[in-house]
């Protein structure tokens, strides 16, 4: 067989593998998109133990973050949307959680820079995440709204898909319940990254946040 016949017969074996290869990854991508994290068992009764601050006159909106977590950018742009649509009628608070024994100022990532900017909104440390067990929070941009009383009212995500801002259940449903007192849905999706225990050595956990 010539070089020139050998080129014709093994080229199109090579562009079918390739644009397998493709349509393989293409399909990762897509699961892993809409692939929503796990989530615990959120209290019905706001924590007594709790040290975040809950309003008495306010509904109080809790958002756990993972300072690292590329997917919660998006979780962060629906929260200033969020914030803008319901106009002060909300306690709204952002706890970023930071693991044992990382490095100083490790949580001061660019996503804490973008919810400092944000107007009325409580920035906290959950050192090891404390705070994230007590809320059964499991990850990143899993938010939670409590009554004034409370009592649950809302706990999910408030994306459509990983790492994509836009439309979704979870800030319509947000948006509803503190505009007019009800909404459809009280439970939706989280998709992001795990808040905690996903590296056991906090130096891996450090290096990994920066590959991204």
């Amino acid at each position: 067989m010539t070089k020139y016949a050998a080129r014709k017969v093994f080229l199109p074996i090579v562009i079918i593998v390739w644009l397998c290869a493709i349509g393989v990854g293409v399909r990762f991508v897509l699961i892993y998109e809409n692939s929503p994290g796990t989530v615990g068992a959120t209290p019905k009764t706001w924590p007594g133990d709790s040290r975040v601050q809950r309003s008495p006159d306010l509904p109080t909106l809790l958002m756990m973050v993972h300072p690292h977590c590329p997917s919660s950018r998006a979780s962060v742009i629906e929260l200033s949307l969020l914030l803008a649509q319901v106009q002060g009628r909300v306690n709204a608070n952002v706890l970023f959680v930071r693991p044992l024994g990382v490095p100083e100022n490790w949580e001061k990532s660019e996503l804490w820079a973008s919810v400092a900017k944000m107007a009325g909104v409580k920035l906290s440390v959950d050192h090891d995440g404390i705070e994230a067990s007590r809320f059964g929070s499991n990850t990143s941009g899993h938010v939670m709204l409590y009554d004034t009383k409370g009592q649950l009212l809302f706990s999910g995500g408030i994306t459509p898909l990983r790492g994509h801002s836009g439309d979704s259940d979870g800030r319509t449903a947000m948006v509803a319940l503190l505009i007019q007192g009800r909404a459809a849905k009280d439970q939706t999706p989280v998709f992001g990254c795990p808040l905690i225990g996903k590296a056991k050595d906090p130096e891996e956990l450090y290096d990994a946040s920066h590959e991204n």
